[in-house]
């Protein structure tokens, strides 16, 4: 089934846009949320190559909900398209074994969907962005939760504003393990100490269901973190992407089934 559509992912720090064309993904822009400037242009850039293909789907999930209206109301504006939310206007087909209470990400969702419906088999996802989640889904896909922490440039801006000789830095990959100055060494403890602490979990995991599952890494970090990382069977930069296209898609089958 080849779909078309324009896919939104509001972040807690960066949205990225991008046009699904008879089911490919076609290139990515990614922008900081306080440059609303910058969103109209994103948009007719990335709507372009839809404006002639019909039954043209918009669908939008966010992290930050304040953002989320905003360029919500933007993008209905720009386009005149409904936009349709996710987990609001349509579900997230992947199973939850969660806390009754419990409401999570609706990006925590969508990678395990995306990453579930071709790997088809248990697997944890590490989204490393603002924050940083691991998490597990089984082999029936059923998403169950996992862990969430900082993310890599949150903990140095933090070590930054919360101490007095702290340097700011940006996130950048060490040299050697051993940092021989102070910014080195802030940035060897938030990479490998990143590394480290996925791996604790993922044999966690292991132990608790009682085989290693497969790992997938995303996010704006994700690359940078574990690109090489041998724990990491592969890294896909755009699965929440992936996860906004398996889910209209699924939508779409459960209704062609429901008419036959």
């Amino acid at each position: 089934m080849k779909l078309n559509m324009l896919g939104v992912s509001v972040g807690n720090s960066r949205t990225r846009i991008g046009a699904f064309i008879d089911g490919k993904l076609q290139e990515c822009a990614t922008f900081r949320n306080e440059r609303e400037d910058t969103l109209a242009e994103a948009v007719t850039h990335a709507y372009a190559p839809l404006r002639d293909h019909e039954d043209v789907a918009v669908l939008l999930a966010s992290v930050n909900d304040p953002a989320a209206k905003s360029i919500e109301h933007q993008i209905t504006s720009a386009l005149g398209q409904q936009v349709r939310r996710v987990e609001r206007d349509i579900t997230v087909p992947i199973g939850r074994k969660l806390d009754p209470d419990s409401i999570p990400g609706e990006d925590r969702l969508l990678n395990a969907a995306a990453a579930f419906d071709v790997l088809k088999q248990a697997c944890v996802v590490v989204d490393a962005g603002t924050a940083i989640t691991v998490d597990f889904i089984d082999g029936a896909g059923t998403f169950h939760g996992g862990a969430i922490a900082a993310g890599a440039q949150l903990q140095l801006d933090t070590l930054n504003s919360r101490t007095d000789m702290l340097p700011q830095i940006e996130l950048a990959r060490p040299d050697e393990p051993i940092g021989h100055n102070t910014a080195d060494a802030m940035k060897s403890g938030v990479y490998y100490g990143l590394r480290g602490m996925v791996r604790e979990l993922v044999e966690r995991y292991a132990e608790t269901i009682g085989s290693f599952p497969l790992v997938v890494a995303t996010g704006g970090d994700g690359n940078l973190l574990f690109r090489d990382y041998e724990l990491v069977d592969r890294v896909i930069p755009n699965l929440t992407m992936m996860g906004l296209y398996t889910t209209l898609r699924v939508e779409i089958e459960q209704q062609s089934k429901a008419d036959n």
